[in-house]
């Protein structure tokens, strides 16, 4: 590898078993690595058996606009390994102003990959793979949360988000508002860890099972709306149709929201509304 390069280091997210050979090398012979937290490479770098004690810079998403152009500075007489608490720098992690602060200068950036709580938390959900967003942490206040979430409703790949373990119970309340109570979503909690976690199933199912609380880092994956080529009238058309024939209302509207992408609520109260309708009018 031609000149000096700035190198982002993906680090266990729990199991230190998944620190990679490379990774290992890499702390081994570093002189200088920008860190999230100097505190946490510290004690990863003891945890490892390695006695290098390289020059530790702090980078956090307080000072990394001031900071990356030092870095970049650097990496042009040597190398700076640069590393995340967890997983891989610059995803929903500082690292980001880096790199483009690197590309604009044109200084060399390069990647030990590994570790991920995204893809991590997507393989084990049981969803769709094959097209997936990522979208960051969901927001801590309850409007906002509740506004990005109603603007993704109708997306169709399987979403990824990070979140809070002590709001949860409330992210899942209000996904299940947005996207409907029996759209199908994953909590994976501690990955890689001894008490890891996936809890599977309809996010009204998930509401009733964070409601005694959830604890340590935490992954929710979101199944992607179904196509609706049934119109919403023809839907509910459609409800109405099963519980004349003999089918209870709830397990009719369960049905036909399971081929139409509509909620199973929305038509279980639109049918309802349709019953109680004086004939005629």
């Amino acid at each position: 590898m031609l000149g000096a390069v700035i190198i982002l280091a993906a680090t266990p997210i729990g199991n230190l078993g998944d620190a990679s050979t490379r990774l290992v090398e890499a702390l081994s012979s570093a002189t200088v690595i920008a860190a999230e937290d100097t505190r946490t490479t510290q004690r990863l770098l003891a945890a490892l058996g390695i006695e290098n004690r390289p020059r530790l810079l702090a980078l956090h998403d307080h000072n990394e606009k001031e900071r990356a152009p030092e870095i970049v500075e650097l990496a042009r007489t040597q190398d700076v390994l640069v590393l995340s608490d967890a997983g891989m720098p610059t995803v929903s992690d500082p690292g980001y102003g880096v790199v483009a602060a690197a590309a604009q200068a044109g200084v060399q950036v390069t990647v030990i990959p590994g570790p991920s709580a995204v893809v991590t938390a997507l393989a084990v959900s049981g969803l769709p793979t094959d097209r997936f967003t990522f979208e960051g942490f969901v927001p801590r206040k309850p409007g906002e949360r509740r506004a990005t979430l109603r603007a993704l409703a109708g997306e169709p790949r399987t979403m990824v988000f990070f979140d809070a373990p002590t709001r949860v119970a409330s992210t899942l309340a209000d996904m299940a508002a947005a996207f409907g109570d029996d759209r199908r979503a994953a909590v994976c909690r501690e990955l890689t860890k001894f008490y890891e976690e996936v809890a599977r199933g309809p996010l009204s199912e998930l509401v009733e099972w964070a409601s005694a609380g959830v604890r340590g880092e935490v992954v929710v994956v979101v199944a992607g709306a179904v196509p609706r080529d049934v119109p919403f009238d023809d839907a509910v058309g459609q409800v109405l149709d099963q519980v004349r024939s003999g089918t209870r209302l709830k397990d009719a509207a369960a049905e036909v929201s399971a081929h139409t992408g509509h909620s199973s609520r929305e038509l279980y109260q639109a049918a309802l509304a349709e019953r109680a309708r004086p004939s005629g009018s």
